[in-house]
């Protein structure tokens, strides 16, 4: 198994601007970048085994890292659609 991080900028490749955009603007956005950023390092210290972890835990960090993951795409759909 890969143990890559999922850096934001990685799962969304070609909204860069966007994702830096919505971070300066929007307190939600850069809170729940902020969160996913958190989230994301946890799961990759625990998969690197830097941290010890049950898997309940690292398959609980996954959703949650997953569920930020899917409202930050939302909110970048969302700009995209208004121009944002």
């Amino acid at each position: 198994m890969s143990h890559v991080p999922h850096e934001l900028h990685e799962e969304f490749p070609d909204q860069a601007d966007a994702l830096h955009a919505l971070k300066m603007n929007n307190a939600h956005f850069a809170k729940l970048s902020e969160d996913y950023h958190s989230v994301n390092r946890e799961i990759h210290r625990i998969e690197t085994e830097i941290e010890p972890a049950s898997d309940e835990a690292l398959e609980g960090l996954k959703k949650q890292r997953l569920q930020l993951k899917d409202e930050i795409a939302a909110l970048l759909a969302a700009s995209e659609s208004t121009g944002s």
